[in-house]
């Protein structure tokens, strides 16, 4: 997950094509404003269909009229980070299917954006939030991570050995006002951007996921962050906690499956932070659907319903609220590797989840590199051509946005998954073996782990 990202990770994921030793002072300016977004109404209520076993399918969550669901996260290299050509193949392709895009304000492919107090360094977030509009994406920004001169480190352009050991601490208390005021000086800067998520997975707060969290702290600065930008952008979209639902085999917690046990920590930081929170107008968090000791319970495939049985929690827990998934993982990270057709198979099959939950929003987490094979890449970081990841993200862009009308479409047989909505049928064969089912009234057959989309 994504709080691993200090170390060895951010270091796979590359350094950013322009490495700044100093930062002068014309670099440094002060915020500007963009054009404004456009207000979208809310859509039609429709009723709940049946879902594939037979139980109810939950009815589309309150979200914008055409809201894309789909999206992913820029990370340590994206598309702007090698030649112009390049960024305008990867934005021409992503174009074609505009989604949800997002970025960090510091860390994940972004300098430090306040080296001194007052002082903004905008470059890094200029070039990511450009690649989003000539992309045609809706723009999501997170605001994380905070300079090193809020959390104990010098002012000034962040060191080597700061991004490998500080980029997750959290602000001290005492710089909480300060984050806030960055937080705001970044909504008034990109003021066409409407969407910010606070923080991420409690990095600083939570050092030992045996032990509770800081969540009074989090809360504290999160309510600063929310008060400050509401302030300067009434119209801005804010969310919180951003939180890991981290699971192990076993455990004593009321969110539960066959999946295994979500960490009651997990349960009493998203309470506390639910019931003192100034006000938020979606939720965040994010999870993996293995265990935190990599297992998959009862396997690949069934350890998935974690991500739909979350899901329910929150929107019960929350009044219905939006429900945004800010990354999300299927794959052990215990040096498990699947072959390609497998992989798929298995992140179609949680992005099946994630659908039939009514899951708001779920941003992929994009492991971009700049040169070579790439699994799980959106792009060919070679040619930029779209890749078969990237082509399955656009394919649930386009056919399953958030406000859809689900069929209760099944499969005869079941190790084939059915998603399926007025125009468009999704059929995954989880199987390693071809499978022939009978699926809409057509007898069809799959290749082990086909992943295959149909008309109605």
């Amino acid at each position: 997950m994504s709080s691993k990202i200090g170390g060895s990770l951010w270091r796979r994921l590359g350094r950013l094509t322009a490495t700044v030793a100093g930062i002068t002072a014309t670099a440094l300016t002060v915020a500007s404003c963009g054009p404004a977004a456009q207000e979208t109404p809310p859509p039609q209520p429709t009723s709940a269909a049946q879902g594939e076993q037979g139980g109810p399918t939950p009815a589309p969550p309150k979200v914008e009229a055409g809201w894309p669901r789909w999206g992913f996260t820029h990370t340590g290299v994206s598309a702007n980070n090698v030649t112009p050509r390049f960024e305008q193949i990867v934005a021409d392709s992503l174009a074609r299917t505009p989604m949800l895009q997002n970025q960090h304000i510091m860390g994940f492919g972004a300098l430090n954006p306040e080296p001194y107090p007052g002082r903004f360094y905008w470059e890094d977030l200029d070039s990511r939030l450009t690649l989003m509009k000539r992309s045609g994406a809706t723009p999501v920004i997170t605001l994380c991570c905070a300079p090193d001169w809020m959390k104990g480190g010098p002012q000034g352009p962040t060191t080597d050995s700061a991004w490998d050991e500080h980029l997750e601490d959290a602000p001290y208390p005492e710089h909480f006002d300060d984050f806030a005021r960055l937080a705001a000086e970044v909504a008034k800067r990109y003021d066409d951007v409407k969407y910010f998520m606070v923080w991420n997975e409690f990095k600083g707060f939570w050092p030992n996921h045996s032990k509770p969290a800081d969540y009074k702290g989090y809360t504290e600065m999160y309510n600063k962050v929310y008060d400050a930008v509401k302030q300067v952008r009434p119209d801005a979209q804010i969310g919180g906690p951003y939180i890991g639902f981290d699971s192990n085999r076993t455990g004593r917690s009321e969110l539960r499956g066959d999946w295994g046990v979500v960490n009651q920590n997990v349960l009493d930081a998203f309470d506390y932070w639910y019931e003192n929170k100034k006000g938020a107008d979606f939720i965040v968090v994010d999870g993996a659907s293995p265990t935190d000791a990599h297992q998959l319970l009862p396997d690949e495939f069934g350890a998935l319903s974690k991500f739909a049985d979350v899901t329910e929690w929150l929107r019960k827990k929350t009044g219905d609220m939006p429900i945004w998934w800010s990354e999300w993982y299927f794959q052990p990270e215990d040096g498990t590797e699947w072959a390609e057709p497998k992989r798929l198979a298995v992140q179609a099959a949680s992005m099946i989840e994630f659908a039939r939950s009514g899951a708001a929003t779920a941003l992929y987490w994009n492991p971009q590199d700049k040169d070579g094979p790439c699994q799980g890449c959106l792009w060919d970081p070679r040619t930029g051509a779209e890749t078969p990841t990237g082509q399955l993200v656009a394919e649930f862009t386009k056919w399953f946005p958030a406000g859809v009308r689900l069929d209760p479409v099944t499969s005869s047989d079941p190790k084939v998954r059915v998603l399926a909505q007025p125009e468009r049928l999704l059929l995954v064969n989880t199987g390693d073996g071809a499978v022939t089912t009978t699926v809409d009234g057509q007898e069809l057959t799959l290749e082990p782990y086909e992943i295959r989309w149909s008309g109605r």
